[in-house]
């Protein structure tokens, strides 16, 4: 119902304005590098989730979400695009979103939503400074109407000087150099091999703090008149495992499983370069620190919900939350991400609001590009052409328990394909990879070289994914 004016002096009825329908806010929480399995309702009990947990027992929880890049800038491209990176040239963290293509915060913006966002976006990773406010140009032009975008934990720290409003509040306490001056050691000694080393900055100094209560104060005072989007976008559990010593202290003495230990047999060369000389000690303090980490986030979730509920909108808002990519966190000797194996590909995702019913879990196989379309169905827009990513609403809505046949993802050196059974890697100049996921689910027996028919065909999946309507666009 539109509203009307009185006729006289033009100005609309206010009551009829108030009890206009009004469409949904949203909320994306995303953290950085953050495993699947790293999730107090996925089973996790080592970690401590009550907040995200809340979110799932609200909605619904995707058990099997792969990321379609596992690096931060192409798979955050992705996401923004609702297109497989590589159509847009991100294999690697050298990208940028291109002007031309719309993402979904300009779709929201048309639509009359406020759009903020506060953290990492990483949508133009090469192009070091964010700006002291956060807000350069560019950012207005991707479709954010509220922006703060900070910079990374070691983004922060490379530069002299601050590169963005993080950086600038550390200066400003007095802080700035005591950071960078912790940063350049542990860059020194080895960013992985440094984990038992607590954060030299306290909870509230901590980027990740201050990006939670910038999200808190902006959820408290942005006015309902319209309807908001609003994208949070933590810096961590991402390397260096450093939590303040207020949050470490919560997970110092938990016990962690074990890494997943692998002789890397038939794996690829680029692939055992990677391998970190660590003991069961050191994998185990790392994975306490990362879960300290977890843990600070999911406090500032808490102090989200609870403003939500606080105003009355937690009936009216869509939450979601999830990661750009994972973290093999010492499994198969490996840290941080780059490769196409599961804590790395696989990421956590929660969806609760309005109409869908809660305490849920879904085993469909999900694309981290498919939450763009999601997000805009969500908020009533019609469905954008030309675009690779499927909205999640049929799941959602309980009209079908599946989604996608296949996940895919890439870097530079290597295209990926997951079915529920199977997972297909392609490497480039190397041995191909082949792992029976119902079987092997550690993925630790390359069975490619008995399975040459299978290999073939996901080898021509592969194409027929990466082509996908490519010459029409």
């Amino acid at each position: 119902m539109t509203p009307e004016t009185d006729g006289q002096t033009g100005h609309y009825d206010l009551k009829q304005v108030a009890s206009s329908p009004k469409q949904p806010n949203i909320l994306l929480i995303m953290d950085d590098q953050h495993r699947y399995d790293y999730l107090g309702c996925m089973g996790a009990e080592f970690v401590d989730t009550p907040n995200l947990d809340r979110i799932a027992q609200r909605g619904m929880l995707f058990r099997t979400c792969c990321t379609n890049s596992p690096l931060c800038a192409p798979a955050r491209i992705g996401l923004a695009a609702g297109l497989q990176p590589s159509r847009m040239g991100a294999l690697d963290n050298e990208c940028f979103l291109p002007r031309s293509v719309t993402t979904y915060y300009q779709r929201l913006r048309d639509a009359g939503y406020r759009v903020g966002c506060v953290g990492k976006l990483d949508l133009a990773k090469p192009e070091k400074y964010n700006g002291r406010y956060g807000d350069r140009p560019c950012i207005y032009g991707w479709g954010f109407t509220h922006p703060e975008e900070c910079e990374g934990k070691m983004h922060a720290a490379r530069s002299a000087t601050p590169l963005g409003p993080y950086g600038h509040m550390l200066q400003e306490n007095g802080l700035f150099e005591r950071f960078r001056e912790d940063y350049l050691r542990r860059a020194r000694n080895g960013f992985i091999k440094d984990a038992d080393q607590d954060s030299v900055l306290s909870s509230e100094t901590f980027e990740d703090g201050y990006i939670g209560e910038r999200a808190v104060a902006w959820l408290r005072n942005i006015p309902d008149d319209l309807p908001w989007h609003f994208f949070v976008s933590f810096v961590g559990p991402h390397d260096p495992f450093d939590p303040p010593s207020e949050h470490a202290e919560r997970s110092r003495q938990s016990p962690m499983p074990a890494a997943i230990q692998d002789d890397m047999e038939g794996t690829p060369d680029w692939v055992q370069g990677r391998v970190w000389d660590m003991d069961e000690e050191e994998v185990a303090v790392s994975r306490q620190q990362y879960c300290a980490e977890i843990a600070l986030i999911d406090d500032y979730v808490g102090q989200m919900l609870d403003v939500l509920e606080e105003r009355g909108q937690i009936d009216n808002t869509y939450i979601l939350f999830s990661s750009d990519h994972g973290e093999m966190l010492g499994d198969h000797g490996l840290y941080t991400k780059w490769v196409p194996y599961e804590a790395s590909l696989r990421v956590p995702l929660i969806i609760s609001g309005p109409g869908i019913e809660g305490g849920r879990s879904s085993d469909a196989l999900v694309e981290l590009i498919d939450v763009n379309p999601t997000i805009c169905e969500l908020a009533g827009l019609p469905p954008q052409e030309n675009i690779d990513a499927r909205s999640l609403g049929p799941v959602l809505r309980g009209k079908t328990e599946s989604h996608r046949q296949e996940a895919v993802s890439a870097l530079r050196n290597f295209r990926c394909l997951r079915t529920q059974k199977w997972k297909f890697v392609e490497n480039y100049n190397d041995i191909p990879e082949l792992y029976d996921m119902e079987n092997d689910p550690q993925e630790l027996h390359n069975v490619a070289g008995k399975h040459g028919n299978l290999v073939r065909q996901f080898i021509r999946r592969l194409q027929r994914r990466y082509d996908e309507g490519g010459w029409r666009r």
